[in-house]
């Protein structure tokens, strides 16, 4: 096992973090203002994915542009999603594990839904990867690049928007206590529009890095990684962007890193033990439990 190995694996590791650090960051964030987990995410992800083929492939547009107008149209499915599915339920006041219900029966129709539009059959962008450039000890594709830079301008945007907008204010305090945000004249109703308008926007960003990362992907690409995606969140600390941000980085490298020791169908395997055993000893996770977005 030589070093540049090892290099190479650290790399592959922070590509694997950029996408999901996208996918996480989105999910924590519904969570942490709805307070229930949507299993229905990963969802988010492929119809991102087929979105962006279908102008990638179908209307040869630029495959980041669209990129881009996938995860704006993915924030209008999961804005639709909140009123015409989720709402109803929460409005009859339904118990937790309803929902939860609810939301795994969505993620089974949206799939198979995608199915029987698409097909099973692998898909793939039309656009190169790029020329291969040494960075230091890494070697990346031009792609690769702009997918690591993606992921991180959308975990500094999404760290002014929390920190210094009335909208991730108003976030912040209904992930801290939802009744005394709404005494305090927080349209909570709005605010959680937004953080699923958000939470789709993500997803769909996701999706589509993925399918670029992974090369070629079928209706099964959300779900399959959602999983990760569950892991880097959990590691992180539910509820908590920049704790979803910095597990993203660790199940990625764990990864990653962990596949140039041995076969590469075992690397989730190694991110899950990770886990188990940061659980064991810290199972509110990462970060500080002081609230949550």
């Amino acid at each position: 096992m030589t070093l540049s190995l090892i290099w190479m694996g650290v790399g592959f590791g922070l590509i694997t973090a950029s996408v999901l650090a996208l996918g996480a960051v989105g999910l924590t964030l519904q969570f942490g203002v709805t307070n229930f987990v949507n299993f229905a995410y990963g969802e988010f992800l492929t119809i991102g994915a087929y979105l962006a083929f279908v102008f990638n492939k179908g209307l040869n547009l630029n495959i980041w542009l669209s990129m881009l107008i996938a995860g704006v149209l993915t924030a209008v499915v999961a804005y639709l999603f909140n009123v015409w599915v989720i709402q109803p339920f929460i409005r009859r006041k339904s118990q937790m594990i309803i929902l939860l219900v609810v939301t795994i029966g969505m993620d089974l129709f949206l799939m198979n839904f995608v199915q029987a539009i698409f097909g099973p059959e692998f898909k793939q962008y039309q656009d190169s990867p790029g020329s291969i450039l040494h960075i230091g000890p890494f070697l990346f594709t031009l792609q690769q690049i702009i997918i690591i830079l993606i992921s991180a301008a959308a975990m500094v945007a999404l760290h002014v928007l929390l920190k210094y907008t009335k909208l991730g204010k108003a976030m912040r305090a209904l992930s801290d206590n939802a009744e005394l945000a709404l005494i305090s004249g927080i349209p909570t109703k709005r605010v959680t529009n937004y953080a699923w308008l958000l939470s789709g926007f993500l997803g769909g960003l996701a999706g589509v890095v993925l399918a670029i990362n992974v090369n070629n992907f079928t209706p099964a690409l959300g779900s399959e990684f959602l999983f990760i995606i569950f892991a880097a969140v959990i590691m992180g600390g539910i509820g908590r962007p920049y704790g979803a941000m910095l597990g993203a980085l660790v199940i990625g490298l764990a990864m990653e890193v962990s596949a140039t020791f041995m076969d590469s169908a075992y690397k989730t395997v190694v991110a899950f033990g990770i886990l188990v055993i940061m659980l064991l000893f810290r199972p509110q996770g990462i970060l500080p439990s002081r609230g949550r977005v």
